[in-house]
């Protein structure tokens, strides 16, 4: 470290009432914990962990937070949420899952906070998946000295993160060190060591704690900490904070705790425990910091009145919850989304003196134009840097315009690209991220599934993730089996993002624009194939290129095709509902087909225009989904089941659907890769027998 630590606190009248004040919310977290094993009919319903044990280290932490600052604790930390402020019976509104649980409303488990408060610091949503939210805590952090590179910050912002020692073995925090040593980022790393991941022991599942593996992070700097040891975790997390506030750089603090009480509610201590459990009682931190206090000469009688007044306190406020109400039924599906402002077309899409552009300079240029419009705006993703400016060159000359803080090169970090966002967002930048390639987003689907798609259902929507994440995806050309996949039937499962595919340069203007101010996640899926409308047949993905100002709200289908008045009445028409590529095979296609077919370009597959599919639907009594996707089991097969049943009866053919062989992946021999995806000629085929019923 740059600065020498202090040594212990000396003792004086101030901080002697921040360790009185430290003990009386001890013995409330040691009553808490007691109180929900007596009462386990109703408190063991949902399970739930304590901070039994570990309530030296949090709190001592939580004395250290600022209302500026951040924090991700994690499902043990409940003395950290007392050490902030929040009163007991909040949080047993919470373990019982009522209705005014002031986090989730009765969504999300004990432990679980979501605060945005006025005078505290502020926590965003996370998940119950141990070290995940090392990533988000990283992009909180990762966001705010961007702000104050900008001249858009002025306070000293903290984020804190809290971790499990065995949840330091996951890959995912191995990117949130690299990447705050690599920006040095004001961030601190708690690590909370008991010794046990569950019923295995560390020395089980690591060959080193988390403050030696840190030593491999260069730039980050460490501290031990006695974690039972209030005065010691007092100074070492005070020094932390310190450091990080006036150096912002990042610290990690390992803290040894004993573990007094259960894993969980459902996995009890008594169950594999053994003598390891009388070990670990030698270390009660509660017990320490009493002998401290009698040393101090704090008598007795005010440490029994102020145990006293501790569970009193916790027996009232436990009364008071368990005749809370619970949630409004009817309300169980409200915050999916946050609302949107955009609702409206606006702008002018094809402006008298515009120019063609192909699909990747429209989306250059909307990038261009977001970031000269909003400073909180950054860019960042693989080869995105100035030096390159993206593979497609879908970001050339942005990190020359803007600045190597806006618009940069992450490592091969996929999760992190992803999982950052969160972080970012609940700071106030409004990220856009790229994934190289389709094929190249699994490392970041536990990211965006656990912390980003959830957020805003489970903190009632006071934590909506705005993220645009672009992704090249498709396949043209000999791309071969990790460049060419498509995968927005796996991204379609995920409730809680949205999910947007353009097919020409307008459309990609106007859909990139809504996705960017969209408060909810977007995955804007790009299709390679279509960028440079190199491929035959996908000259018509040039477009004149739109105002600064169009913009097209998500969820809305553009019919590019009409089918003619008499063909309709004499019932041989029909109506191919497709995306991206499609929409180039079906224009082709139909030709053959001189006036029977109606093309929609869906645009957006999460929100779906439905009414206007069905509308189709019923207009022509012919369906025909077609996708670049494998079939089974994708997008393409769900829609077509849902024509099926709720236009059944306006029906005069089977829901026809096309799409590529169903194949692991696309094959790198351009004739082999012909026979597996669709093209206009197959189209035309499959069309053809739909048309003859």
């Amino acid at each position: 470290m740059n600065t020498v630590l202090k040594k212990a606190t000396e003792i004086n009248k101030d901080f002697l009432e921040v360790c009185l004040k430290a003990y009386r919310l001890m013995c409330t977290s040691k009553r808490m914990a007691e109180l929900y094993d007596e009462n386990r009919e109703v408190c063991s319903k949902y399970v739930h962990s304590t901070s039994r044990g570990h309530e030296a280290i949090q709190l001592a932490t939580s004395f250290q937070l600022k209302a500026i600052d951040y924090a991700s604790p994690y499902y043990r930390d409940e003395s950290i949420l007392l050490g902030i402020g929040l009163e007991p019976f909040e949080l047993m509104l919470q373990l019982m899952a009522k209705r005014d649980d002031p986090f989730s409303g009765g969504r999300s488990y004990y432990g679980h906070p979501s605060l945005r408060r006025k005078g505290f610091p502020t926590i965003p949503h996370q998940s119950s998946a141990t070290g995940m939210q090392a990533i988000p805590a990283t992009g909180m952090a990762h966001g705010i000295s961007y702000l104050e590179s900008q001249g858009l910050l002025k306070e000293k912002s903290v984020v804190l993160c809290s971790l499990g020692d065995g949840s330091v073995t996951e890959g995912e925090v191995a990117e949130a060190f690299q990447m705050a040593v690599l920006k040095k980022l004001p961030i601190i790393y708690l690590v909370q060591d008991n010794g046990w991941g569950i019923s295995a022991t560390g020395d089980e599942m690591r060959t080193m704690d988390a403050f030696e593996y840190a030593d491999g992070f260069k730039g980050l700097q460490r501290m031990r900490v006695n974690g039972s040891d209030f005065i010691d975790s007092y100074n070492g997390m005070k020094n932390a904070f310190d450091f990080v506030r006036a150096e912002r750089a990042p610290m990690l603090v390992h803290a040894r705790c004993p573990l007094l009480g259960h894993h969980t509610s459902g996995v009890r201590k008594e169950w594999y425990r053994g003598d390891d459990l009388s070990v670990h009682l030698k270390d009660d931190p509660i017990v320490k910091l009493e002998n401290y206090l009698i040393q101090q000469e704090v008598s007795q009688k005010k440490l029994d009145e102020l145990k006293a007044e501790a569970e009193k306190k916790v027996l009232a406020d436990y009364n008071k919850a368990v005749k809370s109400p619970d949630p409004d039924v009817n309300d169980f599906d409200s915050h999916e989304f946050a609302s949107t402002e955009i609702t409206l077309e606006k702008g002018n899409r094809s402006p008298a003196k515009g120019e063609k552009v192909v699909m990747v300079d429209a989306a250059l240029h909307a990038v261009d134009e977001i970031l000269r419009k909003h400073p909180e705006a950054m860019f960042y993703g693989q080869d995105v840097g100035g030096r390159l400016g993206g593979v497609f060159r879908e970001a050339a000359t942005l990190a020359q315009k803007y600045g190597e803080a806006r618009v940069f090169n992450t490592p091969i970090q996929e999760a992190y690209i992803v999982g950052s966002t969160a972080g970012m967002s609940a700071v106030g930048v409004k990220p856009i991220v790229e994934i190289q390639f389709a094929d190249y987003i699994w490392p970041a689907i536990n990211q965006l599934v656990e912390e980003l798609s959830k957020s805003c259902y489970l903190s009632k929507g006071k934590f909506p993730v705005q993220a645009l994440i672009r992704v090249p995806i498709g396949a043209y050309g000999g791309g071969g089996p990790y460049h060419s996949g498509s995968i927005e039937s796996t991204l379609l499962t995920i409730r809680g993002i949205k999910v947007v595919y353009p097919s020409n340069a307008a459309d990609m203007k106007g859909l990139l624009k809504a996705s960017f101010y969209d408060p909810n996640p977007v995955v804007l899926l790009e299709h390679k194939g279509l960028y440079w409308s190199k491929v035959p047949g996908t000259l018509d993905a040039k477009a004149i290129e739109p105002d600064e100002d169009y913009i097209i709200p998500l969820g809305k289908v553009n019919i590019v095709q009409d089918a003619e008045d008499e063909k309709i009445i004499d019932g041989k028409s029909a109506t191919i509902i497709t995306y991206g590529m499609g929409v180039y095979w079906a224009k082709e296609a139909s030709k053959k087909f001189k006036g029977q077919v109606e093309i929609m370009d869906l645009r957006t597959l999460n929100p779906l225009d439905w009414e206007t599919v069905k509308a189709s639907v019923e207009k022509h009594n012919r369906a025909f989904v077609l996708t670049e996707e494998p079939l089974l089991n994708s997008f393409a097969e769900s829609l077509a089941g849902r024509i099926s049943k709720e236009c059944f009866k306006h029906l005069d053919a089977p829901v026809w659907i096309f799409g590529a062989t169903n194949l692991p992946a696309v094959p790198l021999n351009v004739d082999l890769e012909k026979m597996m995806l669709p093209n206009a000629e197959k189209v035309a085929t499959e069309l053809e027998k739909l048309l003859s019923y």
